[in-house]
């Protein structure tokens, strides 16, 4: 190894006062939720992109919603944390459940909690479930991509050792370097993903097919999840000296992570769903026609 990046060293806390501190990790979170905010109001107020019918709830559905996603993302984040990646810890120290500044959020159960969130306040306001969907899943991208960004201000949960050019050696992963997944999955989850509902929603107009981009959404995640933990480092806790490689599942030979046991079933109901939606347009599209 000739060339190895160094770790911009920076500080998890950004502003500290007395006992209060403003950490990079709330503040992604903050982020995230608030141009995901901006984002959807502006998708419900566009009315090109919802054809005839129109869209089926107005930017003040969206405000008073924030709220709802907010408690979905970090109570569902969190306890699909402790629930798929490190039980028997929390079992045994039950309060560091609360100690969220540490890090430790599950995107796939921040994905169920928000999709509980949606259901909830979607029946309470009489907004079609889908309709809310479809405008909250491109808002995600943001959170995603400041969230990824926190991860690697922190230096966790970053990639496998690795010889390419732009490794890195993380202060917490070791001597070696490392891939520094955590900026992938910004590009992939975050980015890319954007732009892809982006083209769906506004070259496509896919919002006046119910339910299409929801699919999308988790269809274009899972795959980005996927693709990337065959380079992320695994949890700690599913590494051993008979299993150095992290498998949540293994067979001979080769293996699944637990995120990409997570994401399987977010990749075949995400294509099922397009299929669906795609085809129960065109039935009603012929029907009317």
């Amino acid at each position: 190894m000739f060339f190895v990046i160094p770790f911009p060293t920076i500080d998890p806390v950004l502003v500290e006062v007395g006992p209060i501190a403003i950490r990079w990790y709330a503040l992604a979170y903050i982020a995230g939720i608030f141009c995901g905010w901006w984002y959807a109001k502006r998708l419900v107020a566009n009315p090109l992109l919802w054809g005839r019918a129109g869209a089926p709830m107005k930017p003040a559905d969206i405000d008073d919603f924030v709220v709802w996603c907010a408690l979905g993302i970090i109570l569902g984040g969190r306890i699909g944390y402790v629930l798929f990646y490190d039980l028997p810890r929390f079992v045994a120290n039950p309060m560091e459940i609360l100690e969220l500044w540490h890090g430790g959020m599950s995107f796939h159960g921040g994905f169920l909690g928000t999709m509980l969130a949606m259901l909830l306040f979607s029946r309470s306001r009489k907004i079609p479930f889908w309709s809310l969907v479809d405008v909250i899943a491109p808002s995600v991208t943001f959170g995603l991509f400041f969230g990824r960004l926190a991860n690697f201000i922190n230096g966790e949960l970053f990639g496998r050792a690795t010889d390419v050019p732009w490794a890195m050696v993380f202060p917490n992963g070791g001597p070696e370097p490392r891939h520094p997944s955590q900026l992938y999955e910004a590009g992939l989850e975050g980015i890319a993903l954007f732009l892809f509902l982006r083209i769906l929603t506004h070259r496509y107009h896919k919002l006046a097919t119910r339910g299409f981009v929801s699919g999308a959404f988790a269809f274009g995640y899972g795959i980005a999840r996927f693709v990337v933990e065959f380079v992320r480092q695994p949890d700690e806790q599913f590494v051993s000296p008979g299993n150095p490689l992290g498998w949540a599942w293994h067979t001979d030979g080769w293996g699944l992570t637990m995120g990409q046991i997570l994401s399987l079933p977010m990749i075949l109901a995400g294509l099922a769903m397009m299929i669906w939606c795609a085809r129960r347009a065109r039935a009603a599209e012929a029907a009317s026609g």
